[in-house]
């Protein structure tokens, strides 16, 4: 088994269901006492939020690239990143370790591929739903074509993200405007809706509605379990 590394605490409120998916994989394969070899650094997400709401991308990606090269150090075998909008310095991380990093997006992309999905919809933070490195990717790389919310609705998700769910709350008028959205991306002809944000899963879930839901965090960790189960 490969030793998993983890760049956690973005927020740790997900963090916590990574390691938990990470977990209940390797003891689902493989039963018995069996759990996952991981090594994790967990960051003050205070700084990097305010960075990233300050714009200095190139702070945050030196705290990760740091933090990422002390996972290395630890023995992990590979990366992941465990939040969706820290993928926007993804590339940098990547170039200072010398460990894969299994990059969030593409394992979502291709869990669309094989479902058959095409067009998309997408929520996340402000960054990932209005900054190119995500929605780019999806298109350019696998051509999927990804349809987000309009400006204000887009307001009230980031909101609702920084404001509760990353501090544990769970709100059930939130959880009902999420779904609202939700159903006007279907009607834009998103065939799907993206949870691309690690927190969104804690609000909303498969069972709210009949729209097809992709859980980033759920299909990050499963991809994380195969790689660390696969024989070289």
């Amino acid at each position: 088994m490969k030793t998993i590394g983890m760049l956690g605490g973005m927020s740790w409120e997900s963090t916590v269901s990574y390691y938990q998916a990470l977990n209940e994989g390797v003891k689902q394969a493989l039963g018995g006492l069996h759990s996952a070899k991981i090594v994790m650094h967990s960051v003050d997400f205070d700084e990097i939020e305010k960075l990233q709401h300050a714009d200095n991308w190139d702070a945050t990606a030196e705290i990760l690239k740091q933090s990422a090269l002390s996972v290395e150090a630890g023995g992990a075998d590979f990366l992941i990143i465990c939040t969706n909008t820290m993928h926007l310095v993804a590339a940098q991380i990547e170039a200072a370790i010398n460990i894969p990093v299994l990059h969030i997006a593409d394992a979502t992309a291709q869990q669309l591929i094989d479902d058959g999905i095409s067009k998309v919809g997408l929520l996340g933070t402000a960054f990932t739903m209005e900054k190119s490195f995500y929605k780019d990717r999806l298109t350019e790389k696998f051509a999927i074509e990804v349809v987000v919310p309009d400006e204000d609705q887009r307001a009230l998700v980031h909101k609702v993200i920084y404001e509760e769910l990353c501090l544990g709350k769970i709100n059930e008028g939130s959880r009902t405007a999420y779904l609202e959205i939700i159903q006007q991306l279907h009607q834009r002809g998103a065939q799907a809706v993206i949870l691309g944000c690690t927190e969104i899963a804690l609000l909303v879930s498969q069972q709210d509605t009949n729209i097809p839901l992709y859980d980033t965090t759920a299909i990050h960790a499963a991809q994380a379990v195969r790689f660390a189960l696969a024989q070289d």
